[in-house]
């Protein structure tokens, strides 16, 4: 970037600031000590990240193919002694029941079943002395070190899915926990009833608090962008036309400025905004809703400015002139001239004015020296 380009948008953002002073002071909110415990705030600050798009959609848990299985007997006879229970956990070729068999003998003989896979009996249907034959399913057993999640994702969206996209699994029933994995394959056929088409992920679940049947929201990454300024979704308040945020004031105690912005693209956590912000600009997000039923707060602005500055303001944030403070009785506390409340200008709003003299004076001077120097 030239340094003509740099002095305009430095100029172009301190003008901007400069403009946007009275609206701050106007939405400014002020709230005692009790008031933010009470509120138990948190905070986020807005930055420039990589910003990633992505296809929600609705699924859940399911076995992975090929780690489900069932004990069953090669012959005919009764259940002589089930050693598995359900929720069990087995390894392969443990025993897990005996069989006795119909031929004749005193006693009959028996055979042993065991488990044909590593992992927890689901299942169990047979008790001791129930009859049984072949083609009976005796004992489930699921392998839950992987599990398989399965997105029903809208078809109208799958035109946007590819292998090894990343996605972000949510559970109702782990609600703090977040599991990541890649989507491993996309279903050959759509469900035309429901108009979706199936996105598997595997899952690795050394815990197994990934359980068959669990449902799931899942946030798939199709793409990314870099350098989008973005805040998270929980700070964002107001309707469809009218969003806003409550931003930290940097200069005064507990202080909070509702100001607005314009969005642009969100995903599950983070929401893009175009305009109303700057990198590290800290935005109230868990009590930012109970923030708007707050009115103007329990302090007023002048009480806040003259704690924060030391002299006497007026209500509107204003300084008093001496003129003022001797009308009122008082004295100026720290001994020095302050601008008259006419000129409706505070410290910040001074500070960004000469600011702003200054950067446009510089980008005057570098275009004249630029044009003095460039060949007739």
């Amino acid at each position: 970037m030239s340094l003509k380009h740099l002095i305009l948008l430095l100029a172009l953002q301190a003008v901007t600031l400069f403009a946007v002073e009275p609206n701050k002071q106007a939405n400014t909110l002020i709230l005692e000590d009790a008031e933010i415990a009470n509120l138990q705030l948190e905070f986020s600050e807005a930055e420039e990240t990589t910003f990633e798009e992505t296809v929600f959609s609705l699924g859940a848990i399911e076995v992975l193919p090929g780690k489900r299985a069932v004990v069953s007997s090669r012959i005919p006879g009764r259940a002589f002694s089930v050693l598995a229970i359900p929720h069990q956990q087995v390894e392969e070729g443990d025993e897990v029941a005996w069989v006795e068999s119909r031929q004749p003998g005193d006693p009959p003989p028996t055979i042993m079943l065991e488990a044909p896979i590593s992992g927890i009996v689901s299942k169990v249907d047979i008790v001791a002395g129930q009859p049984i034959s072949p083609d009976q399913a005796l004992i489930e057993i699921i392998d839950l070190s992987t599990v398989e999640a399965a997105a029903h994702v809208p078809q109208h969206l799958a035109g946007q899915l590819k292998q090894g996209q990343i996605a972000h699994i949510r559970l109702a029933a782990l609600p703090d926990q977040v599991f990541e994995a890649k989507l491993a394959h996309i279903a050959t056929i759509a469900d035309a009833d429901s108009s979706t088409i199936e996105a598997a992920f595997h899952v690795p679940n050394p815990d197994t608090l990934l359980r068959p049947g669990m449902k799931a929201e899942f946030s798939i990454v199709v793409s990314t962008r870099e350098n989008v300024m973005s805040i998270p979704r929980s700070a964002v308040q107001g309707d469809a036309a009218n969003r806003f945020v409550y931003i930290k004031d940097y200069d005064l105690k507990n202080a909070f400025v509702k100001t607005s912005i314009v969005l642009g693209a969100q995903n599950d956590q983070f929401v893009e905004v175009t305009k109303g912000l700057f990198p590290g600009d800290e935005v109230v997000t868990r009590g930012a809703y109970a923030l708007g039923f707050a009115g103007k707060g329990s302090v007023s602005l002048k009480e806040a400015m003259d704690a924060a500055h030391g002299h006497p303001h007026n209500e509107d944030g204003t300084e008093m002139s001496k003129e003022q403070i001797a009308a009122e009785g008082g004295h100026d506390h720290d001994g020095h001239d302050h601008a008259p409340a006419s000129s409706q200008w505070s410290l910040l709003t001074t500070f960004f004015a000469a600011t702003s003299g200054m950067l446009l004076l510089a980008l005057i001077l570098a275009l004249v020296i630029g044009r003095k120097h460039t060949p007739a």
